[in-house]
């Protein structure tokens, strides 16, 4: 992509235009994709030969998991380009994704805890990934806590763009270490070399499940972009309206 098409697409008036033409169908989509993917998770999906119907966590759990590491892949990419190019949207791209994949995070967190405690014996386990996944959720809330931590905005923009960029390094950490670590986990069923190992009737209602969520990070991302560019444009609109607006002038008396 060319840079002039770069900041095409940055502009925060076509990005407006953009989102009310698409927002609507992300929540017709996300709506839709629910409801199918909950259908199938529930009620058109076998309990698991092992697991029984305690598996069934498994369609909330690893969705929201993907989806955490995915927005937070956004915030940071986000970041690094408002630390780099000063791309226009990235700031709030970053901003706006933050807190949807704290809950993201969070959902995972307490789901892996309640399907570990009948398969594991315990709620938690200090192992690689577990670990490395709560720190995710500690990056998030760092990241909007400096976000807040200003007066000036666009230097809590900047101290949470830098924690963004550096905690990158734990995706990485979190995808392989089942691989590099001996730990609680099942190594990779679904993305891996040969296919799939899960079984169909178990696969469909997890993708389903999984592009619901997605569709549902889309929707409210872009929402809370959206809900971030307009107040920008209000603060921007009171600010101009107090500079042009006239001073009292003291009446010059006379001698």
């Amino acid at each position: 992509m060319s840079g002039s098409a770069f900041h095409r697409f940055a502009n925060p008036g076509r990005f407006l235009r953009l989102a009310s033409t698409v927002l609507p169908w992300l929540a017709a989509a996300t709506a839709l994709c629910f409801a199918v993917g909950l259908y199938f998770a529930l009620f058109a999906s076998p309990p698991d030969y092992q697991q029984g119907e305690t598996v069934r966590i498994m369609y909330i759990h690893v969705p929201a998991a993907w989806i955490a590491m995915f927005a937070y892949g956004w915030v940071g990419l986000a970041s690094a380009a408002a630390l780099i190019w000063r791309h226009p949207l990235a700031d709030v791209a970053a901003e706006a994704a933050s807190p949807v994949g704290a809950v993201f995070t969070f959902v995972a967190l307490v789901s892996g805890s309640l399907w570990g405690r009948p398969m594991w014996g315990t709620y938690w386990a200090w192992d690689a990934r577990l670990t490395s996944f709560l720190l995710l959720f500690f990056l998030y809330l760092g990241h909007i806590a400096l976000l807040n931590a200003f007066d000036d905005r666009q230097r809590g923009r900047r101290s949470a763009a830098v924690l963004a960029v550096v905690g990158l390094i734990d995706l990485p950490i979190i995808k392989f270490a089942v691989d590099w670590w001996n730990t609680l986990h099942q190594p990779a069923s679904v993305i891996k070399m040969g296919g799939p190992s899960i079984d169909a009737s178990m696969l469909r209602p997890l993708l389903i499940m999984a592009l619901a969520c997605q569709c549902y990070f889309f929707l409210t991302t872009f929402m809370r972009m959206r809900a971030l560019l307009l107040e920008a444009r209000q603060r921007t609109l009171a600010t101009r309206r107090n500079t042009a607006r006239p001073r009292n002038v003291a009446p010059v008396r006379g001698a």
